[in-house]
């Protein structure tokens, strides 16, 4: 199986004429599907897929990640390059009232930025569902992500707010998506706010396939301590992974670290990246 993987949206840009913004969206090409996984903060996906050459109009799946607005905040633009019916796969809790409390500035709300009736006006089709979803033989969704490690742990700024309180946000809408291929597992990530090990297991799991060829995406390493950056290199070690792509939510420091470690199996997975599997 030929797979494609390119990133339309990241906060850094390693392509000419190639737009950085916060946020994440990979478009995966495999088993005869284009699956876009997440669609950035706002327009910088659309506005790269048109400096790349990428047709997003035969986007046949988009996958949300989480319900955060810099993995959904460029749908709209998205459904207007599409102009047709898209189903798009989410968990139901990306319409969460999703909230970050930073200490110095307070609470901001960080959900879905448009209600979900805008978005079907402009054809997306939301399949909300807690389970795996599986788009072809080889090709899944997570669904929800069952937290085993010890030191994987959901960011204690994030909140949901309920009937005007904030209570903490169990992520419960964090998913990836997973490829069976001949040399292993491909996993995509958005942001991996339940712990990239977690994902990967649980990844084993579900396709009963134990090696892992690559991780590609947001691992959520951002800010990680030493303990927890060396007990996750010792497991992505463990699984033999032979390509790391990371963004996003990594963070350059995380990244720094990976990239001695990993040395030539290691790529800054940035805006304008095309990975050929």
């Amino acid at each position: 199986m030929s797979i494609q993987i390119t990133t339309l949206s990241e906060n850094t840009a390693g392509s000419i004429n190639v737009l950085a913004e916060w946020g994440l969206s990979i478009l995966v090409e495999a088993d005869g599907y284009k699956i876009l996984l997440d669609t950035g903060r706002s327009y910088s996906a659309a506005y790269n897929a048109l400096t790349l050459g990428v047709d997003l109009s035969q986007v046949d799946k988009i996958v949300f990640s989480h319900g955060h607005f810099d993995h959904t905040g460029g749908l709209l633009y998205i459904l207007k390059i599409i102009k047709s019916p898209v189903e798009v796969i989410a968990h139901p809790d990306i319409w969460a009232s999703k909230y970050a409390k930073f200490p110095e500035r307070g609470e901001e709300y960080i959900g879905v930025p448009f209600p979900q009736e805008a978005a079907e006006t402009f054809g997306a089709s939301f399949n909300l569902t807690r389970e795996p979803v599986w788009i072809s033989e080889n090709i899944v969704t997570s669904g929800e992500i069952p937290m085993i490690t010890e030191y994987e742990k959901i960011d204690p700024i994030l909140y949901v707010k309920e009937k005007g309180e904030l209570k903490p946000d169990p992520l419960w809408d964090d998913q990836a998506l997973f490829l069976k291929s001949q040399k292993g597992l491909i996993i995509i990530l958005g942001c991996a706010h339940r712990g990239i090990i977690n994902t990967i297991r649980h990844a084993q799991k579900l396709t009963g396939i134990e090696p892992v060829y690559a991780v590609i995406g947001g691992t959520h390493l951002i800010g990680a301590s030493t303990q927890k950056m060396d007990s996750t290199i010792a497991e992505l070690q463990g699984v033999g992974i032979q390509k790391l792509g990371v963004s996003h939510c990594t963070g350059l420091p995380a990244a720094a670290v990976l990239a001695r470690v990993f040395g030539e199996a290691f790529l800054f997975n940035n805006a304008g990246t095309r990975i050929s599997l």
